[in-house]
């Protein structure tokens, strides 16, 4: 009897078929992303498949230790591939100027935990039971019995653990412990993975933290805390747009706060979004959802069109809404 979904054994039968991958993965990476779409480029790489591995954005400077030999690479026009798979992409869109660059394909697996997932693939596994994207990538490798490596399990370590909140999050479930303990047991290298992702911050990033904490604020009884990140803001600390992961989580930990709402200025007129939130009550995928975003139940983003100070008055309103339904 088998123990995983009959969806693996479709997903196995066209890997195999297939001579030429290209694996995707979504706009501005996070640890997840980069995990789960580099551990299994490796492992289909080890199975002498030609395979490249593409993001429109540049890998984190953090996790850029997982691809010493440089695989991740920006999307090339002209390629034609008998697969592309999408890791960690909740929609088409979401993979930016990749999208343009695989419509040559004989066909597209789409891979992923969002809640928000729109399906988009020919083959979807789509599975928001998993804290993360990693784990469904570890369960495809499992099933089909390819070897995972000290590397892949490195990259996949890393996936799970970002993806947690370094399993901090609600959505970890004992799975989540059991797939972390098997990456271990691999050859996965904690002490190198904590340093690297946890214990390795640039001083721009500390100076965009210190900038942070004196400038956020609070509202709604201090139930919700927000915090505007804008183009001199980043001027000023010299820091990049990867320095910004995780930076919410530093307002969302404050003892009263229900849900946390960075702003961030992407050009004039363009703001970005990121939401989460503490309460099994309160789903920011529904909030981010109302603005054309998506993601899961207690982590969601979206970009949304407007001056700064309208996208901060709609984006409010409708986070005291929620909390006030659930409230």
């Amino acid at each position: 009897m088998k123990s995983h979904p009959q969806i693996l054994d479709r997903i196995i039968e066209k890997i195999k078929a297939s001579k030429t991958i290209c694996v995707v993965g979504h706009l501005r990476p996070d640890g997840d992303c980069i995990g789960s779409e580099l551990g299994l480029a490796l492992a289909l790489r080890a199975l002498g498949k030609k395979v490249v591995c593409w993001n429109q954005d540049p890998i984190p400077p953090k996790y850029r230790f997982l691809d010493p030999k440089g695989y991740v690479e920006k999307p090339v026009p002209g390629h034609k591939f008998d697969l592309v798979i999408a890791t960690d992409c909740a929609s088409f869109e979401r993979l930016g100027t990749i999208g343009a660059n695989i419509q040559q394909r004989k066909y597209l697996i789409n891979i992923d935990h969002h809640t928000s997932n729109t399906r988009y693939g020919d083959l979807n596994w789509i599975s928001d039971r998993e804290a993360s994207t990693g784990e469904l990538i570890f369960r495809l490798l499992q099933a089909a019995k390819w070897p995972i490596t000290p590397a892949i399990a490195d990259c996949l370590f890393t996936a799970v653990s970002t993806d947690t909140g370094s399993f901090q999050y609600g959505t970890t479930k004992p799975a989540t412990f059991h797939t972390s303990g098997e990456l271990v047991k691999l050859g996965a290298n904690l002490n190198v993975i904590c340093h690297e992702v946890y214990q390795s911050y640039t001083l721009s990033r500390m100076r965009l933290l210190q900038h942070a904490y004196s400038h956020f604020h609070m509202t709604d009884n201090n139930r919700v805390a927000y915090l505007w990140l804008k183009k001199k803001d980043f001027d000023r600390t010299g820091a990049e747009r990867d320095d910004t992961e995780g930076l919410i989580d530093h307002i969302r930990a404050i003892e009263p706060v229900i849900v946390a709402c960075v702003f961030e200025e992407v050009v004039p007129g363009t703001s970005r979004i990121s939401l989460r939130s503490k309460s099994d009550k309160v789903n920011v995928n529904e909030i981010a959802a109302i603005f054309g975003g998506g993601g899961h139940y207690a982590a969601a983003g979206a970009r949304i069109l407007g001056s700064t100070l309208s996208v901060q008055r709609r984006v409010l309103a409708a986070i005291k809404k929620a909390i006030k339904a659930a409230h």
